[in-house]
C-alpha cells in the first residue's frame, strides 16, 4: 500500500512539475522568443538595405539565436569542433529532430552559411524576405525538373565559396526517430564538389518537441563528424553517399539522448 501511494505521489509531483513548466514556457518564454523574432527581424531587414552580402543578416540571426537559447536555458555540449572547415565552401548535412535546431546550429557553427531550403518558403511574408536578403538558397521539391535547375544554381553558389546547412530528411521527425534521406540534397553535393561534414544533433527534441510550444531547459548534444570528400564523385554516386552520411550521423544519434532539465 505505502509503495502504491509513493509512485502516486511520485506520478502527481511529475504531473505539476510539467503542468507548471507548460506555464512557463507558455506565458514567458513563447512571448519572449516571439518578443526577439520581430526585432531582430525588423534589424536584419533594415540592415540589408546596405549590406547585400548577408553578413549582418547573419549576425542578427546568431543574437536571435542566442537570445533564444538563453532564455529557454538550452545549453549546448559540442564534440568534434575541430572537424569544422574554417575556410572554402563545404555542406553541412544534419538530422533534424525539433524547430530548435536552427537556433542551435547558427549558435554553435563558427562559420558564416546559408541555409538550404524549400522555395515555398520564400514566398511567406517577412519570412521569405528575410531569407532573400540574407542570400539563403531556394529550392524546388515537388516539380523534378525546377527541382535539378534549382539545385544546379545552388550548386554554383557553393562552389563560389558560400557554406550551407541542410537537413536531408526534409521535415522535422515526428516521432523522434530519423527519416530517410533525400538524394537531391546528395546531389547538390556532388554537383558543387566540395566536402560533405556531417553534423549529430542529439536531445533537441527533448527541449522543443514538433508542433509543440512547450519549450523545456536541457543540454542539446552536437557531434561534428570529419568532412567527407565529394570532388572524385559522380551522380551514380548519390544514393551511397546518401547511405554513408546517414549511417555517420546515425551512429551518433542512436546513443541515448539526453533528458530535459526538471522543471
Amino acid at each position: 500500500m505505502k509503495r502504491e501511494e509513493h509512485q502516486a505521489g511520485r506520478l502527481l509531483r511529475s504531473r505539476l512539475k510539467d503542468a507548471l513548466s507548460f506555464l512557463r514556457a507558455f506565458l514567458v518564454i513563447d512571448p519572449l522568443i516571439y518578443f526577439y523574432t520581430a526585432v531582430c527581424g525588423a534589424a536584419s531587414l533594415a540592415g540589408s538595405l546596405v549590406d547585400s552580402g548577408g553578413r549582418w543578416q547573419h549576425g542578427c540571426a546568431r543574437f536571435w539565436s542566442r537570445l533564444i537559447l538563453k532564455t529557454s536555458g538550452i545549453r549546448l555540449k559540442l564534440e568534434g569542433v575541430e572537424n569544422i572547415p574554417r575556410a572554402g565552401a563545404t555542406i553541412f548535412c544534419a538530422n533534424h529532430p525539433s524547430a530548435m535546431d536552427i537556433p542551435i546550429l547558427l549558435v554553435c557553427l563558427p562559420v558564416q552559411f546559408r541555409f538550404v531550403a524549400k522555395r515555398t518558403l520564400f514566398h511567406v511574408p517577412f519570412l521569405g524576405w528575410h531569407l532573400r536578403r540574407s542570400g539563403h538558397i531556394p529550392v524546388d521539391r515537388d516539380r523534378p525538373h525546377k527541382a535539378m535547375k534549382s539545385l544546379d544554381q545552388a550548386a554554383e553558389r557553393i562552389r563560389a565559396g558560400c557554406p550551407v546547412v541542410l537537413f536531408p530528411e526534409g521535415h522535422r521527425s515526428r516521432d523522434g526517430s530519423m527519416g530517410p534521406f533525400r538524394t537531391g540534397s546528395f546531389y547538390l553535393a556532388v554537383r558543387s564538389g566540395v566536402p560533405v561534414t556531417p553534423i549529430t544533433i542529439r536531445g533537441s527534441r527533448a527541449v522543443l518537441k514538433p508542433d509543440s510550444l512547450h519549450v523545456r531547459p536541457g543540454t542539446v548534444e552536437v557531434f561534428f563528424h570529419r568532412p567527407i570528400p565529394t570532388a572524385s564523385l559522380t551522380t551514380k554516386d548519390v544514393g551511397p553517399l546518401a547511405d554513408r552520411i546517414r549511417s555517420t550521423i546515425l551512429s551518433q544519434f542512436e546513443s541515448k539522448s539526453p533528458s530535459p532539465s526538471p522543471g
